[in-house]
């Protein structure tokens, strides 16, 4: 039986709060409300959440403390994909600044204020779309071409685990998975901002361009050596950006070796 995605709608507006419950319940999915952080942290203890919906504008820690606080203390990863929870910002109209340090600080998506619940759902499957919860049994037995390799590190494109060479886990938010996920499969290229978008968002993708040099940024302060002087992803003058590591494949008995470690 198909499990219903959970999503957690985090607004101090009641109203709000009651009539996305009501449209988005209507529309097949679980819900559940908090108005503010610490709710917010007492529903992500009380149940596996699929994905958050975050206002920007929230009495006490605001939305971006919020998200900033998750990715950093890993309280994120609570969710079934055993990854980073999905975060859409909800942000004033207008206003690209927010978008931008929503972005930098962890946000997988951005809707502005006031929106039509319909393109809040809209965006909801667009994201859950882009990471649908696998069953742990195919998680944790995945076949060998869903594992890449580059420069020591390690990415499970079915789990969207990050390891480095140390074996350790690195936390990463979907975003930034997103875009992992189109260098380590399309290696040597240049990629400009559209492709990336294309290949990271598909159809749901915005025209941002700085969504795409903000998650790049937070790539790089992750995976390279020296962020300030970047060499696994290298920015190509009036093109956009290529992964330069050679990426590879693990053979069955090195991703057996991988699995037992984890």
């Amino acid at each position: 039986m198909e499990r219903t995605p959970h999503i957690l709608i985090v607004d101090d507006d009641r109203e709000i709060r009651d009539l996305l419950n009501r449209f988005l319940v209507k529309h097949g999915l679980r819900v559940s409300t908090a108005a503010d952080g610490r709710e917010m942290l007492m529903a992500l203890q009380g149940g596996a959440i699929d994905l958050i919906v975050l206002d920007l504008m929230l009495p006490g820690e605001d939305g971006l403390t919020l998200t900033r606080n998750l990715r950093a203390s890993g309280a994120a990863q609570s969710g079934t994909q055993g990854g980073a929870i999905p975060i859409i910002m909800l942000t004033a109209m207008g206003e690209e600044m927010d978008r931008i340090v929503g972005l930098e600080m962890g946000a997988d998506d951005y809707l502005a204020k006031p929106f039509n619940p319909r393109e809040l759902l809209a965006r909801i499957k667009a994201v859950l779309r882009r990471f649908e919860t696998l069953p742990a049994s195919y998680v944790n037995s995945g076949t060998s071409d869903s594992v890449r390799c580059f420069a020591g590190w390690t990415l499970n494109l079915s789990s969207q685990v990050l390891r480095n060479p140390n074996g350790e886990t690195v936390t990463i938010s979907g975003g930034e998975f997103e875009f992992l996920h189109a260098f380590v499969t399309h290696p040597g290229r240049v990629l400009n901002r559209d492709q990336l978008l294309d290949l990271a968002r598909g159809r749901d993708a915005q025209p941002f361009d700085r969504a795409v040099d903000v998650q790049v940024s937070r790539l790089r302060k992750k995976i390279e050596p020296d962020p300030k002087t970047p060499t696994f992803i290298k920015t190509v003058r009036g093109g956009g950006y290529m992964f330069t590591p050679s990426v590879t494949t693990p053979k069955p008995e090195e991703k057996g070796r991988n699995e037992v470690q984890e």
